[in-house]
């Protein structure tokens, strides 16, 4: 009796112990930047969050202080991107040149961003490129004021940089970490929160804990808040950044992804990917001729409400318990890097 209980109770942690490595995801990434990345090292902040939460994230970082674009065409970054195998590539520009006039800015920022990408993907045509939105200086930028006033106020030069790396992502047909929005959303609602170093220009302890808490969401596709790791933060201002980082970047992944189901053609009539029963009720099963790699389930608004990633298979079944009844889509993605999106119907 006792053999059988011991067997049991193996057999139990075995189960439990699977099901965690199969929703642990890892992500190897090139962080390429400048001073607002290496500032607090926040790609090992990232990696520390994305453990908290039971994934791995290898990365490597580049990024001399003040470095552009168009620097990073022709040093180390090149080199690392020509290596080849990235999941993600960051692109992080220096902090005044996205905000510039439109003459300079489309001369000296927007076509060096197109390169990288391009060479990206070269390189790592599986990889996806996600472009770090950085933030207005706290307020402003006062050296550049006088060239060009809207660089006078942080409003005014946040503007900018929002419009500016939304424009880079979505021509290049990347992602965007809005770490800009999410500092934005806290100084409105939790001014409090220090997010600038002394300087009002790098990123504090705080304002290095946020943008982690938006890359985690975009790189892994996941909630960042409830994490163990506060970077030495007070567990209540943790809090506070991981459900704004939430609300703003994870409940409006298809945003920053530029993927909102409501406005694309859907794959109605592809051959190679089936799903059934559609209409359903507790369940979907989903095979491919190819490789499933991942599977996404939006809501109707484009809330990213479930993501599964899967391991050697081609058939599957995506459970939908708890949801309410309505129209979701599923997005599909194999191991040739194809995606393909469906409309759902829950009874």
């Amino acid at each position: 009796m006792k053999l059988t209980l011991k067997r049991f109770y193996f057999a139990i942690f075995l189960l439990l112990f699977c099901a965690v490595t199969v929703w642990a995801d890892g992500h190897k990434v090139l962080f390429i930047g400048n001073s607002y990345t290496s500032v607090n090292n926040l790609p090992e902040v990232i990696k520390q969050m994305a453990l908290s939460h039971g994934d791995t994230l290898e990365y490597t970082a580049n990024a001399p202080g003040g470095c552009t674009f168009a620097q990073h065409l022709n040093n180390q970054s090149a080199t690392y991107i020509q290596q080849g195998g990235w999941d993600y590539i960051v692109l992080q520009e220096q902090s005044n040149l996205p905000s510039f006039p439109d003459n300079q800015f489309y001369s000296e920022c927007y076509p060096y961003a197109q390169q990288l990408c391009q060479m990206a993907a070269q390189y790592s045509p599986e990889s996806k490129v996600v472009f770090y939105m950085t933030w207005g200086r706290k307020n402003g930028d006062s050296q550049n004021c006088p060239i060009f006033p809207p660089l006078c106020t942080y409003e005014g030069m946040d503007s900018l940089l929002y419009n500016r790396y939304m424009e880079m992502a979505e021509d290049n047909e990347a992602w965007v970490s809005p770490v800009g929005r999410l500092w934005h959303y806290l100084r409105d609602n939790y001014p409090e929160i220090e997010l600038y170093s002394s300087d009002e220009s790098h990123p504090s302890t705080a304002g290095t804990y946020a943008a982690a808490c938006s890359f985690y969401a975009i790189l892994f596709g996941k909630d960042p808040s409830h994490s163990s790791y506060t970077f030495g933060l007070s567990e209540s201002v943790a809090q506070t950044i991981q459900e704004s980082a939430k609300r703003v970047v994870y409940d409006s992944l298809y945003k920053w992804k530029f993927m909102n189901p409501t406005s694309i053609d859907l794959n109605t009539s592809n051959e190679s990917i089936k799903i059934w029963p559609n209409p359903t009720t507790d369940f979907v099963n989903i095979s491919s001729s190819e490789i499933i790699m991942f599977v996404d389930l939006y809501s109707i608004e484009g809330k990213l409400l479930k993501h599964q990633q899967f391991v050697d298979g081609e058939e599957y079944t995506l459970s939908l318990l708890g949801l309410t009844s309505g129209i979701y889509f599923i997005q599909v993605a194999d191991n040739k890097n194809n995606k393909n999106i469906f409309k759902l119907i829950k009874r």
